[in-house]
């Protein structure tokens, strides 16, 4: 299944989408805040009660990797873990460094409402 993604600019962009995603019936565990700052995405994540990418989402194998690698690196593999083709994760992950949020959802049938 292919994931979706959305980019904003601004946090309560991403609540509200969140929201709205939720309230049209995609499952919490679809959707993931990817920020390129721990603590901004931790934080957004939150405040929407959304996902971060976490060991049981990427695997143990490129969780541990991640600990090693560069901030860059770290997010394009989470990108790819999510389906994502090296390329996507790329650009998804020079967005992150232009300070855009990225709104991912996993779950094929939400891309209709996403």
């Amino acid at each position: 299944m292919k994931p979706t993604y959305k980019e904003f600019q601004n946090d309560e962009q991403v609540v509200g989408a969140v929201q709205e995603l939720k309230a049209q019936g995609v499952h919490e565990n679809d959707i993931f805040v990817i920020t390129h700052d721990d603590d901004r995405t931790k934080r957004v994540a939150d405040n929407a009660d959304a996902n971060t990418v976490g060991a049981l989402d990427v695997g143990l194998d490129t969780y541990v990797k991640n600990v090693f690698r560069s901030k860059g690196d770290e997010l394009r593999a989470q990108f790819e873990e999510l389906g994502f083709t090296s390329g996507e994760a790329e650009q998804l992950e020079e967005k992150l460094d232009h300070g855009k949020v990225i709104l991912v959802v996993k779950d094929a049938t939400a891309s209709r409402t996403f």
